[in-house]
């Protein structure tokens, strides 16, 4: 695929970013730019979350963009990759903000993630020319892109000390809303949400919080309660959406025999209803 190089104040969906102190006059894209500006949020966060922050990324990114709204993100591990699948997932855009030249994706782990983002209205973006190698300077340059493109920035996981945090600094400097998910006290993970929202983010419990702000014309799509076939699938199923996720959990809550309780749980996952999130962990898919 050819390798375009823009002036952000010639493309109707980077005209604003381009007015920004700190944003490039001139972009590489791999891929296409939507033909005018949309509704578009960054999601990023630690590159090794916890379930809970796994779990948040796939629902928020997930109802984000089947409500129109842009998915940005980096490509990086963790929670920048979560965000792009869930966006991809719910057949919405994402685009990711490379720190190196598109002639090569980094992380190369990544290379089938970036092809879907390509093959599905999204594009690869970087400041710097073919050649380029990432270098840890970079990702901190990239971050003010990632932030500049967005209508504000959503941070899911991040440590006290986090280089995420980078992201927030930039948006709060370009005057963008800085949104962070609370997490529990007692995780280093959340240690900096937790910070962000103290010093004046704003909490986001639901994708309402976010879509009030940046696109209060959108009306987020209403979740469906997914119904099962079976009466030991509708009770496997009533119990993930009550918020249960643990499988001895909802074993023994649903009183089926065990043997019949494997067997649907593979069952609905062979019909895409469930996902397992590892550790015998569920969740609605």
């Amino acid at each position: 695929m050819k390798i375009n190089r823009i002036s952000t104040d010639k493309q109707e969906f980077t005209q604003g970013s381009s007015n920004l102190d700190d944003f490039p006059k001139k972009l590489y894209i791999l891929g296409k730019l939507p033909q005018k500006k949309l509704p578009t949020i960054a999601i990023i966060g630690s590159r090794k979350p916890t379930q809970y922050g796994r779990e948040v990324t796939e629902k928020i990114a997930f109802e984000l963009a089947r409500s129109g709204v842009v998915v940005v993100s980096g490509l990086a591990l963790g929670i920048d990759s979560i965000a792009h699948r869930a966006a991809l997932e719910a057949n919405g855009i994402t685009m990711a903000v490379l720190a190196n030249g598109l002639d090569t994706v980094y992380p190369a782990s990544h290379k089938a993630l970036a092809k879907q983002i390509l093959e599905s209205r999204g594009a690869i973006i970087s400041e710097y020319e073919p050649g380029t190698p990432p270098m840890q300077y970079r990702f901190l340059e990239r971050n003010r892109i990632v932030s500049g493109i967005a209508d504000g920035v959503l941070v899911i996981e991040a440590a006290a000390r986090s280089g995420t945090l980078s992201t927030a600094a930039h948006a709060l400097r370009q005057n963008k809303e800085v949104f962070a998910i609370p997490g529990n006290i007692t995780s280093p993970q959340s240690a900096g949400c937790n910070a962000l929202i103290r010093q004046g983010a704003i909490p986001v419990t639901k994708v309402e919080d976010i879509l009030e702000v940046i696109a209060p014309n959108i009306e987020p799509e209403q979740t469906q309660f997914v119904l099962g076939d079976t009466p030991d699938e509708v009770a496997i199923l009533e119990l993930l959406q009550s918020g249960l996720r643990d499988g001895d959990e909802m074993l023994q809550q649903s009183k089926i025999e065990p043997t019949d309780f494997n067997q649907t749980l593979t069952m609905l996952e062979i019909k895409g209803m469930i996902k397992p999130l590892g550790g015998n962990q569920w969740t609605i898919r």
